[in-house]
């Protein structure tokens, strides 16, 4: 017998994004003396002005399910309309179980598909596509995405080369059924050969049967700074151009770049080489948030549609990489303007 689809093809779309940051906020000017640094140094080579970072009383998953209740909310729908849930992060602090099942059991959402993507800062592109491929095949109607980081729980206040760099952070969008195309084909992929420009050290994997943990020192983040510039800047740019025309359009079909915010002069350098117009308005949230990894992209996006309200339901490439070094891509229509 023949296999029947009860399920036939449909489209997909972002249909709302929430943010949540936390309270406290960080400048330069708390980090600067234990690195011997100053303000100006790290603003002109990151462009970051001050970062959020969430205190011991807020949790990763604490910050995923404010961002989370905000975009469900701003859907229309209910926390049980939720069938698949996908967590993008580095920073769950435990193996198993999983936080996606953190956050849908403090959701309520009790039978929802759920399970974490660990692709660092391109984690939240990765799921976008990973959910547009559900929703568009019939597996899940309505796919809760979340990118959520808390990466000060792993910083080296004394690196030199990431103290200033990395925060706190979580975004989420909901991705459910569209009558037109809402998200384009998703360009994922890999440099292996780099895999280790960023990494947690030390690694988990030290952890040898029978050593004495007490005596091993926490993880913390790590990166060789300028071969990551360089590869960002002269690799990723061709996954975006790539990403712009396996989605059939031009740069000029382009409303908004939401690249990861790793570092101001990667985004001036990506929108540069893939000769974007200046049409084109550019997410830098990285000013005053800093690099939230995983959570990067769609806290931008939530930004970028408070100060250009105007981009609601236009189209926006969406570009993440980090760690791995892993990258994905897409062009999605942004959300439309809230539900009151």
């Amino acid at each position: 017998m023949t296999i029947i689809n009860s399920n036939p093809r449909r489209e997909a779309r972002i249909l709302a994004v929430g943010a949540h940051r936390p309270a406290r906020v960080v400048p330069n000017s708390e980090l600067v003396e234990r690195i011997d640094s100053s303000d100006e140094w790290i603003q002109q080579r990151t462009g970051i002005s001050t970062r959020h970072w969430a205190g011991p009383e807020e949790s990763l998953t604490d910050m995923a399910v404010e961002a989370s209740k905000i975009a469900i909310a701003r859907a229309g729908l209910t926390a049980d309309q939720i069938d698949t849930i996908i967590f993008a992060t580095i920073t769950y602090p435990f193996q198993t179980p999983s936080a996606s099942t953190d956050v849908g059991a403090r959701l309520g959402i009790e039978r929802a598909a759920a399970f974490d993507v660990n692709a660092a800062c391109a984690g939240f592109s990765y799921s976008v596509g990973l959910a547009n491929d559900m929703v568009r095949s019939g597996t899940s109607t309505y796919a809760l995405v979340i990118g959520a980081e808390k990466i000060s729980d792993f910083l080296d206040l004394d690196d030199r080369a990431t103290s200033f760099i990395f925060a706190d952070g979580a975004g989420a969008v909901v991705i459910g059924p569209s009558d037109h195309v809402g998200i384009g084909p998703s360009i994922m992929g890999s440099d292996v050969t780099n895999r280790d420009a960023i990494a947690m050290e030390p690694s988990w994997l030290d952890y040898k049967p029978g050593a004495d943990l007490a005596a091993t020192s926490w993880p913390v983040i790590h990166q060789e700074g300028q071969k990551v510039f360089r590869w960002a800047v002269y690799e990723v740019a061709k996954v975006g151009k790539e990403v712009i025309e396996k989605s059939g359009l031009q740069p000029s079909d382009i409303a908004a770049f939401i690249p990861h915010q790793a570092n101001e002069r990667i985004i001036d350098s990506l929108t540069k080489s893939m000769e974007l117009p200046d049409s084109v308005i550019i997410a830098r949230d990285i000013r005053t948030t800093g690099n939230t990894s995983a959570a990067s992209i769609p806290l931008a996006m939530d930004r970028l549609l408070t100060q250009h309200p105007e981009l609601h339901g236009k189209n926006a490439l969406l570009l993440g990489f980090g760690a791995g070094l892993v990258f994905s891509g897409q062009v999605v229509e942004l959300p439309p303007a809230p539900l009151k």
